[in-house]
Order: C-alpha cells, then structure tokens, then sequence
C-alpha cells in the first residue's frame, strides 16, 4: 500500500512537470516563498539541534553502546565504510559546489559585506565550510543512528518509522505508514535534486571536453543514460555493486583533489584552510542561528536554508543507507565516522578547489565570477582550463560526477526499496528498476521547469514536513538510548551480584 501511494503521488508530479513545466515553477516558486519566509527558523533550530544531540552522544556515557549485539562486528572495513557514506552523502554536491559556491558568495556574499572583497573572500570559505560541515553531517548521523539503534538492537524493520518507536504517547503509533510516505517522498525529490545537479555537472564537462551543447535535451539524454547505468549497478547488491564504486569513486577524488593542490597555489590553499578553520569555529553560533529580519535579503533562504533542506530530505536516504552499512560499530565510533570524519574532509576539499578558485580570481584575473554568473556548472571546468593538464583533469572530474551520480542513484534505489517494502533488505530487481525510473523522471521534469532553481525550490518544500518528523525521531532514539544503557546497567549489577554469591560459597 505504501509502494503504491508513495508511487503514485511522485509519478503525478513527474507527469505534471513534463506536462506543464511552467505551471509547476509557478507553484514550487509560491510555496518556497511562503515557507522561506515563514518556516526558515524552524530549519536553522532543527539542524543546530542535532548537531548538539550528536555531540553529546559522542561525549556520553551511552557512546560504549554497540549497533547490534555485542559479538557483532562490522561488515565493511573502515576506508570501504566511509567511501560509501561519503559517495552517498554529498559526492554530485561536492564537485559540483566545491568552486561554484565560493566563487557565488565572492561575488554576492552574506548581507552586510561588500562584494569582491577580502572579506568577501574570506566569508565565501567560511560559509562554504559552515553548509558542507558539521550540519549536515550531523543531519544524516543521528537520522542514520536512529535507524540502526531500533533496526540492530530492538530488531525492527530497517525505517525510518521503526525509529519512533520508543515514542511515549499512544496515538504514536498510527503515525508509522504516514512517517514512510513522507520519507520515500522526501527521499526521492532529494535524490533528484541530486541527480538534476550531476546532470548539468556532467553536460558542462561534456561541453568542455567535447564540445557537447549544453541544453535541457542533452540533459535528459543523460540523465537517461546515467539512469541504465545505476539501475544495472542496483541490481548487482551493496557488496558488490555499490562498494565497488563507491571506493573506485574515493580513489578518484583524492586523486584529483591531489593534483590541484599540488598543481594550484599550494601555499595559499594551506594558508585558506587554516584561516577559514578558525574562522568557522569562533563563528559557528551566529552562523547557525543567522536570520535577516531587518534587511530584504533573500540571501540566507536561497543558501542556508536551501541547504538545510536538501540535507533534511536527504537524511531518511542517507540514514537507511548508512545505518545498513554500519551494524557491529558503537556509537561513539559511528558518530565519530559519520560527522567528524567527513566534515575535516569537506573542509580540505573545500581549501583546494575554492581556495584556488578564489586565488585565480582575485591575483591572476582568471574570470571564474562570469563563469559562475553565467552558468554555475561551468566554474569548476573554467579553474581547470587554467591549471595544467586541465583537459585530462576535466575527464577526470567528469568521470567523478558520473560514477557519483550511479553511487547516489543506486544507493537511492536500494533505499526506496527498502522504504516502500516494510523494510525488507534486499528488495526485488522489479521494485528497484521502478524507483530508479521515478527519481530519473522526477530529475528530468525538475529541469525541464527551471533548471537549478526549480530542484532547490522542490528540495525545501518537501523537506519541511520531514523535518518535524526527525524531531519526533530525535526524541524517541534519546528516550531508547538511556532505557538500553539503563538495561545494560542493571544486567551488569546482576552479573557482579551472582559472580559475589558464588565466591561467597563455602
């Protein structure tokens, strides 16, 4: 019944964006500005919280508590673990934001600072830092540890429903079927959002090496190819299909990433890092809670806000899938792999690719502000134009997006299927190849009715509903931690109690 709803309402929209593109740009753009205006405190508290949740279980007594029994012992190893969280968290985002949003805020920073300036420049890092560090890291963790905890140790099904288990009220759990509508439809427009993003990525690539035009028609040619190719990877199973990738996909970035740094301004690149690291520190509070209610700014909803959202429709995606991934680890080690671990390599990735963009742009007058005006998607092929061996680097970075846009796809496939089941682990090819075909049809009709715009607006709409869900999430994982860690407690008073009485016989 859940397959069929959820489904169905997607395949609606998707028919109503090829139908009529216009009409529903015209919506989605009434409906971001209504909830921009009235909803983007909410997103700015919720995603502050579970930053802090995941800081204290880190730092807890609870942090000694295993996702399983205590014999279990995790599946993948460490680099395997993390390459897959990391090519389904935010791989497409990375590539695609690591030159384009520094070079943006240069050009249009945070209200309150004046363009193409130092201090531009210098919120440009800090802000990139501050949207692909500890926030959204910390969104996809506790919405992942959720998953696990009730799925490894209370063995319920692998959902995002399971996770309100622990709930204390009693109409809590008439909320279950509508709680999995909500995350499969969260899930699917974050994906496409995703996908949307990796296809302009990948047509910009094809363009500079090519030749290729860029147009909405190449743009769904290839989401259609890349659609057959993820779809043949879901097919083949996390260990072998999606490993596979995702660890191909790791070696590549570092590659890459490798290469800029040693090729670009290597000395300022160190110099952007660690500035912008102490920076985002002694800023983290203001940024995290900063609204502009006296100034006409569109500035923090069409960023931050934007961002909150795409991480909050991503989380029951990324969630289900890390949390399928990480049975045997403790929570300590979980949250330290999944929030600590990604946000220093965001930070790194973010020093070589802005801050040789940002150095190009300001000392050797190379025009990545009008690449970036322009056509976002163009920003990261412009800085390699000006590197050596920037033909070859473009492949490469082409390559990377489209081997990131198979991992997210078929991880996505796997998810919605686990979703849209009851939580049955291995869903069948048939259910699969449904949701691989909804979330390409989905991305294509998103483009269609405005391109880059239209998939932010989708991502913040559907996002809003989730996010109340995850606070209900929070608070029942909280409520089941501290009853497990009390369990395991009196168990071991017990323990202690006979191992005494026995000693004590004559």
């Amino acid at each position: 019944m859940q397959l069929l709803l959820s489904a169905g309402l997607i395949l609606l929209f998707v028919a109503w964006g090829i139908a009529a593109p216009e009409s529903l740009g015209s919506v989605f753009n009434y409906l971001l500005g209504t909830i921009s205006t009235n909803f983007g405190w909410l997103y700015l508290w919720v995603v502050l919280g579970l930053v802090v949740v995941a800081a204290l279980l880190v730092f807890s007594r609870y942090g000694d508590l295993k996702l399983g029994s205590e014999d279990d012992e995790p599946e993948f190893s460490l680099v395997s673990w993390f390459a897959m969280l990391f090519a389904a968290g935010m791989g497409i985002g990375l590539v695609f934001w690591g030159v384009a949003e520094p070079i943006s805020h240069y050009g249009a920073p945070p209200p309150g600072i004046a363009p193409q300036t130092p201090e531009a420049a210098n919120a440009a890092m800090r802000y990139s830092f501050f949207h692909w560090g500890l926030h959204p890291w910390a969104v996809y963790s506790v919405v992942a540890l959720a998953i696990a905890f009730f799925s490894f140790r209370r063995g319920k099904p692998a959902l995002v429903s399971a996770a309100t288990d622990a709930l204390p009220w009693s109409w809590a759990p008439r909320l279950s079927a509508l709680v999995n509508v909500l995350a499969v439809i969260a899930t699917a427009f974050g994906v496409a959002a995703s996908l949307g993003i990796g296809a302009l990525q990948i047509n910009s690539g094809l363009n500079a090496v090519f030749g290729l035009q860029v147009s909405a028609g190449t743009q769904v040619a290839i989401i259609a190819v890349t659609t057959v190719l993820f779809l043949t990877s879901a097919v083949t199973g996390v260990s072998r299909g999606i490993k596979w990738l995702s660890n191909t996909n790791l070696v590549l970035a570092l590659l890459l990433m490798l290469a800029v740094f040693v090729l670009g301004p290597t000395v300022a690149i160190i110099d952007t890092f660690t500035t912008t690291l102490g920076a985002y520190a002694s800023e983290f509070v203001r940024m995290s809670l900063r609204t502009t209610p006296f100034r006409d700014s569109g500035w923090v909803s069409g960023w931050t806000v934007f961002y909150w959202a795409w991480w909050i429709s991503w989380s029951p995606f990324v969630g289900l899938f890390i949390a399928r991934v990480s049975k045997g680890r403790t929570i300590r080690e979980f949250i330290l792999g999944t929030v600590f671990a990604p946000t220093l390599a965001g930070f790194v990735w973010f020093s070589v690719f802005g801050g040789t963009a940002l150095h190009m742009e300001i000392w050797a007058s190379v025009p990545l502000a009008e690449a970036v005006k322009a056509d976002v998607s163009t920003a990261l092929f412009t800085m390699f134009e000006a590197l050596p061996f920037g033909l070859l680097m473009s492949v490469v970075a082409t390559i990377l997006v489209l081997v990131f846009f198979v991992t997210s796809g078929d991880s996505a496939t796997l998810v919605l299927g686990i979703m849209s089941t009851g939580g049955t682990q291995d869903p069948s090819a048939r259910v699969k190849i449904v949701w691989g075909l909804l979330i390409a049809g989905i991305a294509a009709s998103l483009l269609l009715a405005g391109g880059v715009q239209a998939v932010q607006t989708a991502t913040i709409v559907f996002a809003l509903p989730f996010a109340v869900v995850i606070v209900l999430t929070v608070y029942s994982l909280w409520r089941a931690i501290r009853a497990e860690w009390r369990e395991e407690q009196r168990q071991e008073r017990e323990l202690r109690r006979r191992l005494r009485a026995l000693a004590d016989k004559p």
